[in-house]
């Protein structure tokens, strides 16, 4: 008995490419490779000869050829740009560069917030080019909120270790116990014990050369004066020494 897929899944994979199109020109430079392994001679073409140009240099290209799409701010793409790239500029580019340009550029971040947040799609001279889905702006939305949730993820898991060192540091400076009896209360192999110290100072180091941020400056910086200070109240005449109102003068007797 056959099965097909399902109409949702083919739907997913389809906004996907959408969002990305341009990642789908890596299968003929994995053809192409498959086939140089093969017993079958390959005619060597002029452009298969040339060194692989890396991908900053043909980012550099295309925004010299195409800067009303290339230069600046990233702008979501029209479906099979890269045919349009070769018929633009015929023989500037091989497959393979565009390919892997772009599977790098459609893969960045800011594409990622472009197509989320676009509603066009924009071809060479930067002029709209079809209409962007809601389907392939969630892609990239749920792209962007797994980007970033494990960002968050690896952040906090740094904290948490650069706070255990400092603790370790501070507790093997005061401790009076050997090194083999510490690094057995704290569960750490003796040759782990010198790289973590070696952290640990380094960390200290680093943060005692950041700037502090504004709020922790008012926190701990001096102010203006003491709040709960002696006033100077001067209502009834000027005080002497240490707050001290002067002594009155004696009135004369009648």
């Amino acid at each position: 008995m056959s099965s097909t897929p399902s109409a949702p899944a083919d739907q997913a994979a389809q906004a996907h490419d959408a969002v990305m199109p341009e990642t789908t020109e890596a299968t003929e430079s994995t053809e192409v490779a498959a086939a140089a392994e093969s017993s079958e001679p390959v005619v060597a073409t002029t452009a298969s000869a040339q060194p692989q140009e890396s991908p900053a240099a043909t980012a550099a290209r295309l925004a010299a050829l195409f800067p009303a799409l290339f230069a600046g701010t990233p702008k979501p793409l029209k479906l099979r740009i890269q045919v349009d790239i070769q018929e633009r500029a015929p023989g500037v580019f091989t497959k393979q560069a565009l390919s892997a340009y772009f599977r790098r550029y459609t893969g960045g971040t800011a594409y990622l917030l472009a197509v989320s947040k676009g509603k066009q799609r924009f071809d060479l001279d930067g002029q709209p080019a079809g209409d962007l889905t809601e389907e392939h702006r969630k892609v990239a939305a749920d792209e962007l909120t797994r980007r970033r949730t494990n960002a968050n993820a690896k952040r906090e898991l740094d904290e948490q270790q650069r706070h255990n060192r400092a603790t370790l540091l501070r507790d093997f400076e005061a401790t009076k116990l050997t090194t083999p009896n510490f690094c057995a209360l704290k569960g750490l192999p003796v040759e782990a014990l010198d790289g973590l110290l070696e952290l640990a100072r380094a960390d200290a180091l680093e943060d005692a050369q950041r700037p502090a941020r504004p709020e922790q400056a008012r926190r701990d910086g001096p102010r203006d004066g003491p709040r709960n200070g002696p006033r100077n109240d001067t209502r009834n005449g000027p005080r002497g020494p240490q707050g001290a109102r002067p002594p009155r003068r004696a009135e004369p007797s009648r």
